[in-house]
């Protein structure tokens, strides 16, 4: 198989998305140098991109090659760094892959980078993506093309893999449109509101329910691999946390543990759990061996310590504690003993989260009746309030660090959650779309 002018062909096997196969390209061309956006704490100008529909290989592929054109810049226009230029502003016409491209035609009209595309469904039913990506005022590509091939169940995951391509050439760093969230799908009247644990593609696509609404559910997890979730659930009459296999549905609790167990996180190498346990009238972090079930106590004290988790590495814990009077942020070793308060600012600081890139750790800040999703760095320096509201909570990192999604629930008799995420430098807070009302959320890694 040829992909334009092929000098040679890499091909990379990306495991979960059977079948699915990447093959790049380099025409020969030497790198001159990266157009990158620049991402400050500051303003952030979305870079103007040019976003021509991707071409049908053949008679078959009109549809996909518009829907994939249509999920690409969704990702990319949505993140916030990114503005595409109208088409009715367009010189140049893209009618084939293999095309020259028009570089002054781009330029008159201040496109920064141009992404062209093709999409073709084979005779035996396989999808095809490709696409290139240059940069317009160089008149050179940005890295070297790539193919993605996929079946009909995971096309969106193939335009998901050219935007995270496109984003990370773009700002150098990792994409995150690749990812699913699970959360907790909630309907009902306030007063009798039915929750069940749902998940879907990052961007609101690919929805499905995982367990029922006979009981209430809360503080669900992805494990590392992406294939487990832990969460909490009152069908015993407590709280008790319960392990749920992504594919299968099959659940189990993690038994043997005395007293109420709720705020369950995995740790990096997805072996074992963090959890809280009350039992008598006081609550601890525990991590628990999810094969020996073996139990270690971690934290010892009369206060209340919760909402455990760790750093990338594995090798601390942030948690909230009221022990010193006030619910306050505490980072401790993964293998418990003395812990140090990190938050000081006013107000109260709840669940905590550690960055994936393990720089920032995001957070719930009570203050003066108001709820505000923050960042501060992992020694509490450099405290940022993102949101303000009635009710923000449960942030929730994107797999490279970039963007924090939460709930906001709005006030009064109809109040009801919704999914929103903004990015770290307080920009680009949205609406996440969900079918019903959504609290609770968790991203996942990077798809496989």
């Amino acid at each position: 198989m040829r992909f334009g002018k092929l000098g040679r062909i890499v091909t990379l096997i990306c495991l979960g998305l059977a079948p699915l196969a990447a093959q790049a390209q380099s025409d020969g061309t030497a790198d001159r140098g990266p157009l990158r956006i620049e991402i400050t704490d500051g303003v952030i100008e979305p870079m103007p991109i040019a976003i021509p529909g991707f071409v049908p290989a053949n008679s078959l592929s009109g549809d996909l090659a518009r829907d994939i054109t249509d999920v690409i810049t969704a990702d990319l226009v949505n993140s916030g760094l990114f503005r595409k230029i109208q088409e009715d502003a367009y010189i140049a016409r893209v009618t084939s892959f293999e095309a020259p491209v028009q570089f002054a035609d781009w330029k008159a009209i201040n496109a920064q980078a141009l992404i062209t595309g093709s999409a073709e469904v084979t005779g035996d039913g396989r999808y095809v993506v490709k696409f290139r990506l240059w940069d317009v005022f160089a008149q050179a590509p940005l890295g070297e093309g790539l193919q993605f091939v996929g079946g009909q169940d995971n096309w969106r995951r193939l335009a998901h893999k050219v935007a995270d391509a496109v984003y990370s050439r773009l700002t150098g760093e990792s994409g995150y449109f690749d990812s699913r969230i699970v959360y907790v799908s909630e309907q009902g009247p306030k007063n009798a509101r039915l929750k069940q644990l749902a998940i879907m593609d990052q961007d609101g696509a690919n929805h499905r329910a995982l367990t029922g609404t006979e009981h209430i559910v809360i503080a669900p997890r992805f494990s590392p691999n992406n294939d487990q979730i832990l969460y909490t659930s009152y069908e015993s009459g407590l709280p008790r946390v319960y392990l749920l296999d992504v594919n299968t549905l099959q659940r189990y609790t993690l038994d043997d543990l005395p007293g109420m167990t709720f705020s369950p996180r995995f740790a990096p190498d997805g072996n074992s759990v963090l959890l809280s346990l009350s039992d008598g009238g006081n609550t601890d972090i525990y991590s628990v061996d999810l094969v020996s079930k073996q139990r270690v106590k971690l934290t010892d004290s009369n206060a209340i310590d919760t909402a455990p988790s760790y750093s990338p590495d594995g090798s601390q814990i942030v948690f909230e504690s009221d022990r010193g009077g006030s619910q306050q942020l505490y980072v401790m070793p993964a293998t418990g003993g003395e812990a140090t308060r990190i938050s000081f600012g006013n107000g109260r600081y709840g669940t905590p989260v550690w960055s994936p890139r393990g720089d920032l750790i995001a957070f719930t800040k009570i203050q003066q009746g108001r709820f505000h999703i923050g960042v501060m760095r992992v020694d509490g320096s450099d405290e940022r309030l993102l949101t303000a509201s009635f009710l923000d909570e449960a942030p929730t990192w994107s797999p490279n660090g970039r963007v924090i999604m939460f709930f906001r629930e709005s006030a009064g008799a109809n109040g009801a959650p919704q999914l929103y995420s903004v990015d770290i430098t307080g920009q680009n807070l949205r609406r996440v779309p969900t079918p019903e009302f959504g609290s609770d959320p968790s991203w996942s890694g990077l798809l496989r």
